[in-house]
C-alpha cells in the first residue's frame, strides 16, 4: 500500500489560526475550593484571548471539566454551565469542548493556551 503525502503547513492549517484555550487556572482561579461555581475570572487573561479573537484567530475553549471517569460515571456534564460562565465573563470564542461534550478530536492549531504548556502570562 502506497501513501502519497502532501506538504503540511506548520502554522495556519486551512488558512486559519486556531488557539486551544484551557479554562481552569488559565482564565479563572479559585479563592478556596476548586469548585467550578466558585471560579473567579481573570480579566487580564480573558482580554488576551479576546484580543486573539479580534485579530481573527479561531478560539476553542478546551477543558477537561466533566472528563474524569468518576464524573462520567456520575453523569456530570459541565458544558452548559461552562458555556454560560464563559459568556457571562465576556469571553469571545467559537467553540467549547468539555471532557464530556464537544469536539473530542484535537483540531489543527497554532497555539495552545493551557496551564500545562504556554502559560497565559507568556502572551
Amino acid at each position: 500500500m502506497s501513501t502519497d503525502f502532501h506538504e503540511s503547513k506548520q502554522f495556519e492549517a486551512d488558512d486559519q489560526k486556531v488557539a486551544l484555550v484551557d479554562v481552569d487556572e488559565t482564565i479563572c482561579t479559585y479563592p478556596t475550593a476548586r469548585k467550578y461555581d466558585l471560579a473567579e475570572p481573570v480579566q487580564e487573561a480573558i482580554n488576551k484571548v479576546n484580543k486573539l479573537y479580534d485579530e481573527g484567530w479561531y478560539i476553542i475553549y478546551w477543558t477537561a471539566r466533566g472528563g474524569s471517569e468518576k464524573s462520567k460515571k456520575a453523569g456530570r456534564c459541565y458544558w452548559d454551565f461552562t458555556h454560560k460562565q464563559l459568556t457571562d465573563w465576556g469571553c469571545k470564542f467559537h467553540e467549547l469542548s468539555t471532557g464530556s461534550k464537544g469536539n473530542y478530536i484535537k483540531p489543527p492549531n497554532d497555539l495552545i493556551i493551557d496551564d500545562k504548556s504556554k502559560r497565559i502570562e507568556e502572551l
